[in-house]
């Protein structure tokens, strides 16, 4: 199970970018080198002029962040770019105090190719902790950030089994949708949520 959650939060100035800037990072085109530090997820949702950007480890928010300032200035925008961790024993998004980035390989890759995603939005961290664990084994390799709990499937029908499987075990308020992996980007897969925090 992931204990540790980042985020990298992109305040545009200008709120109608913020739809903009989150296709352009989901379907940004990264370098080998970004894909590697990057890993294989990271969570992409949208409040208005906020774009947020949920990842797994220390190394893969600073990746996150500076593939960000790159599309903001390439866009001419301006915005401020925080890169915060989930503090759980305060239970808040917290800036990090002297902490170095861990290596780059605390999420290996998988080897097999996943094509379809399914996803799950949950209320609360601990929600979607508790699906992460129910959902672990018993499927496609499992990834929680922050709300978000996706699931790696070879087939749409694989996919489509697993929402099907599951559904009456998801807690009230969850969410679930099955969608392509997006196209081109094979890893880090970026999955585009519009939501609300």
């Amino acid at each position: 199970m992931n204990g540790d959650e980042w985020r990298v939060e992109i305040d545009l100035d200008d709120e109608q970018h913020g739809y903009g800037l989150g296709e352009r990072f989901r379907s940004h085109d990264l370098d080998d080198e970004a894909r590697k530090r990057l890993g294989r997820r990271a969570i992409v949702s949208r409040d208005g002029p906020r774009v947020f950007l949920y990842t797994g480890t220390e190394a893969q928010a600073r990746e996150a962040e500076r593939i960000a300032r790159e599309l903001v200035a390439a866009e001419d925008l301006t915005a401020d770019i925080d890169v915060t961790r989930w503090d759980a024993e305060t239970e808040e998004w917290v800036y990090p105090t002297g902490e170095s980035a861990e290596s780059v390989d605390d999420e290996p890759l998988a080897e097999e190719d996943y094509p379809w995603l399914f996803t799950i939005e949950l209320e609360s961290r601990g929600d979607a902790a508790e699906v992460e664990e129910l959902l672990r084994g018993a499927a496609g390799p499992v990834h929680r950030r922050w709300h978000y709990v996706t699931v790696d499937a070879r087939t749409e029908d694989d996919a489509n089994e697993l929402a099907n499987r599951f559904r009456d075990q998801l807690p009230d308020g969850a969410k679930m949708w099955v969608e392509a992996n997006p196209e081109g980007i094979p890893n880090p897969a970026f999955v585009y949520l519009e939501s609300r925090l």
